[in-house]
């Protein structure tokens, strides 16, 4: 039995904030504000998500799980964080959006599930696991030969901290504070790097900018804080 790839600290942290997954307004706004940007990306680069199984990793409460169902995927979203689950679960009653939600790692999931998934999209959570490239590696098991993976996290660097941390945490209050451990952040190449040793080939490389007058996010070439790396399985 392997030891799970997680931080229990880092789940609690987000059951906690479960409930508040679905406000716009709360302390996952940012969330709320980046979705439809992500959507539009990922839908860009994989052509269509309609009928495609997608495979959402550290879905959360459902947010973009429950978009790209909307656009006619049969999306899975898998969690550690069994309160987000359940938040997840509750909404898709609400709003008739079908996802199956499951709670299980990603390595766990990659052992019974190998090549199943057209697209997996696993966003913003390898800043908040002990071992990212064990993540990696399983998302290029779940995907199909040929099929789509895509990441985002936040870069290392002085300008990351400054923004994300000391910016969106202490100053904006755009998250809570303890969001984020700068040590944990990943640069673009070392993420390209894992993915290439895990039979990923990087695809497209995209930033997320933020205007704090405008409180608009968009997606740019300027990748220095968030970012979005789009991959594709070796046929």
């Amino acid at each position: 039995m392997h030891a799970i790839n997680a931080d229990q600290a880092e789940i609690d942290k987000f059951s906690s904030l479960s409930s508040t997954w679905w406000d716009p307004s709360g302390p996952l706004k940012t969330l709320h504000d980046i979705n439809p940007l992500r959507l539009a990306w990922i839908r860009t680069q994989a052509g269509h998500l309609e009928g495609q199984q997608i495979l959402d990793v550290g879905c959360g409460g459902g947010l973009l799980a429950e978009s790209m169902a909307q656009e006619g995927a049969q999306v899975t979203g898998i969690d550690l964080a069994e309160q987000s689950l359940q938040i997840a679960r509750l909404h898709g009653l609400e709003s008739g959006i079908h996802v199956d939600y499951q709670h299980t790692s990603a390595e766990s999931f990659a052992n019974t599930h190998p090549a199943k998934f057209d697209i997996v999209s696993c966003m913003e959570l390898l800043e908040h696991v002990p071992d990212p490239a064990s993540v990696v590696r399983a998302c290029a098991t779940l995907t199909k030969p040929g099929g789509w993976v895509f990441f985002s996290t936040l870069n290392r660097n002085p300008k990351s901290f400054l923004m994300a941390i000391v910016g969106a945490e202490y100053l904006l209050r755009m998250l809570p504070r303890g969001t984020h451990n700068y040590e944990n952040f990943i640069k673009p190449s070392e993420l390209g790097a894992a993915a290439r040793a895990a039979g990923l080939s990087p695809i497209s490389l995209a930033g997320l900018a933020y205007n704090p007058f405008t409180r608009l996010y968009r997606v740019t070439d300027e990748a220095s804080v968030n970012y979005m790396l789009a991959t594709q399985r070796e046929a």
